[in-house]
């Protein structure tokens, strides 16, 4: 995966002592738009995923179940019903895994042709990883 970037300058230079010459070169620019660094930030974006959501739900599930261990020592009839935020915090797990096997899928690994996978993509998956899992975290 190669760009192009074709730009053009003058240079100046003396043909004789009296008379300036000017002339156009074209040089072309190769710029790598998919290196291999590029796979590093796509999995660094699916553990960000992972980490920071399962993080989350182990905190609310913590916090939601001393909440509902005191529910049932002041109102042991209520208990059934606040057991809805243990299981709401157990999907934010769930959320990390789903965007994390979505983000594993979209990365292609490196053929006999070269590497698909570019940095604007290694970049956009980090960035989905991070806003997932900061979200539920």
């Amino acid at each position: 995966c190669v760009i192009l970037l074709p730009s053009s300058f003058a240079s100046v230079y003396l043909t004789t002592w009296s008379t300036l010459s000017l002339t156009t070169m074209s040089l072309t620019a190769v710029v790598d738009a998919c290196p291999n660094s590029a796979a590093f930030f796509g999995f660094m974006g699916v553990t960000a995923a992972v980490v920071f959501c399962n993080l989350g739900s182990a905190y609310g599930t913590a916090k939601s179940g001393v909440g509902l261990a005191s529910m049932g020592v002041i109102h042991a009839d209520r208990v059934m019903r606040n057991i809805i935020p243990v299981i709401m915090a157990g999907i934010l797990g769930i959320y990390g895994l789903i965007v994390g096997a979505i983000l594993v899928g979209r990365i292609t690994p490196p053929d006999a042709s070269g590497n698909k996978y570019s940095s604007f993509d290694g970049y956009a998956h980090l960035a989905a990883g991070i806003t997932c899992g900061l979200a539920s975290l």
